[in-house]
């Protein structure tokens, strides 16, 4: 059966919980019993050793003997007092593991003042003891000996007794770890699940949906992420279907023109005048070649299939070239060029696109400019070089300057149709000055005139 993210998360969480728990459960049982026998261990030598230095030689064994069964009515543990080593086996009243507890190599040591600690399974008792054999010494003398045993707990008892304290515990902590793991699950896995919805409704054309951002982690940084996605794309989308709605404007108006007129001389309306008729059909097909033209140009250009023919170039050359097909122009309107060029001035130029880019500028200053100027001026200013188109025509009111570029944005729709412009000039400027690494700026005063600023690199020499 397949998980989902959510349940997988949990149950790994849990699983951790469980393990963890178990882990510690065994953990505190191991530490428990080493840590009770060696307790046990060390406190029956302390005790053995302390009873031992009491052992006087004047008042002889008898009296010392009666000490250590005073001393054992006390004491948690078993003492014994045996002042006879050799007979230890035969005077202790079981054997560990059914061995004496002294052997040869124990006595041995003995005799040297060591002690010794042993442990085993006492059928007795029918539990595990420990015991200390310590020597009772007159100087270098072994007068007896003492032994300090105690039964401990089975390990079966230990569990038990640890069982009803950890148990609880043990539950209490996987129950909160696995409330405390959903809640991190929930947490981590939201923002992906609302991920996994909006996509399914961008697939549809929905972009307007966007994800909660609850924290800064990871986790919110992919949201905010997916969130500035979902503006680009809903951007974007905007931009397309404005891009086909001003399509198919622009299209409808010389397509109705070329039917009305062709129907007209069809139905001999045209009979006096066929030319001015035809006039007008040929206006309006190349007002529509003009906009396919740029249309696949611009479409070219943003999509990169049109790759750039560099070469170093001297640009104020390049300039007065296309300048000289404008002249006459510019004499039939009665307008003044003025060229400010830097001759020195070497670019990583495609000569094509830069031809492209000052025949659409001065398409535009020719079309708004009645009288007065069209200036054009070449700089260059360290890395950059600053080529400059200026007229004194009608102008741009403020309001609509930062929004020319864009694909079929018109100030005067109505003007700017009938004197056949398609709205796209600009915005193709714009997209052959940043694929060259340059930049576009458009200054402009409603009465004055217009200035468009492009800055391209330049070959330093």
């Amino acid at each position: 059966m397949k998980r989902t993210m959510v349940q997988k998360l949990w149950l790994t969480i849990s699983a951790v919980a469980v393990i963890t728990a178990s882990f510690l459960y065994v953990v505190s049982l191991y530490s428990y019993e080493k840590l009770y026998v060696q307790n046990v261990e060390e406190m029956m030598v302390a005790e053995g050793k302390r009873l031992a230095s009491r052992y006087d030689a004047k008042k002889g064994s008898a009296h010392f003997s009666q000490q250590v069964a005073d001393f054992d009515a006390l004491s948690e543990s078993n003492i014994m007092f045996v002042d006879n080593p050799r007979d230890l086996s035969a005077c202790l009243p079981f054997e560990i593991q059914y061995n004496p507890i002294v052997s040869e190599d124990d006595r041995q040591h003995l005799l040297h003042g060591d002690t010794i600690t042993k442990s085993g399974y006492e059928p007795r008792f029918d539990r595990n003891i420990t015991g200390t054999v310590i020597p009772v010494l007159d100087e270098k003398r072994l007068v007896g000996i003492l032994y300090v045993y105690i039964p401990l707990k089975s390990v079966k008892d230990l569990i038990v007794d640890l069982g009803w304290i950890l148990a609880p515990l043990s539950i209490l902590l996987i129950v909160t770890a696995a409330w405390i793991g959903r809640k991190i699950v929930l947490a981590v896995t939201k923002p992906l699940l609302q991920m996994e919805r909006i996509s399914y409704k961008m697939s549809g054309g929905d972009f307007s949906q966007r994800i909660e951002i609850t924290s800064s982690d990871e986790v919110g940084k992919l949201a905010s992420a997916f969130n500035s996605m979902a503006s680009a794309l809903e951007r974007e989308d905007l931009h397309r279907k404005e891009f086909l709605a001003n399509i198919s404007h622009e299209l409808r108006t010389p397509l109705s023109y070329i039917k009305g007129y062709s129907e007209a001389i069809l139905d001999g309306v045209a009979k006096e005048d066929p030319n001015k008729y035809i006039g007008l059909i040929h206006r309006e097909a190349g007002r529509m070649e003009r906009l396919v033209h740029d249309l696949l140009d611009l479409a070219r250009l943003e999509g990169e299939l049109f790759p750039l023919q560099k070469q170093p170039t001297v640009f104020a050359q390049l300039i007065e070239d296309e300048l000289a097909l404008y002249e006459p122009q510019i004499q039939e309107k009665g307008l003044r060029l003025v060229q400010q060029l830097d001759p020195d001035v070497i670019a990583d130029l495609d000569e094509d696109r830069i031809r492209q880019v000052i025949h659409n500028l001065m398409d535009n200053a020719l079309r708004y400019t009645e009288q007065g100027e069209i200036k054009v001026c070449l700089t260059q200013n360290k890395e950059k070089c600053m080529l400059m188109i200026c007229d004194s025509g009608i102008g741009i009111a403020p309001e609509h300057v930062n929004q020319l570029g864009e694909r079929f944005y018109r100030v005067d729709k109505a003007r700017s149709r009938q004197s056949g412009g398609t709205g796209l000039g600009l915005a193709i400027v714009k997209q052959i000055a940043e694929i060259h690494g340059g930049t576009i700026q458009i200054e402009s005063e409603q009465g004055v005139g217009t200035s468009i600023i492009l800055e391209f690199p330049v070959i330093s020499i």
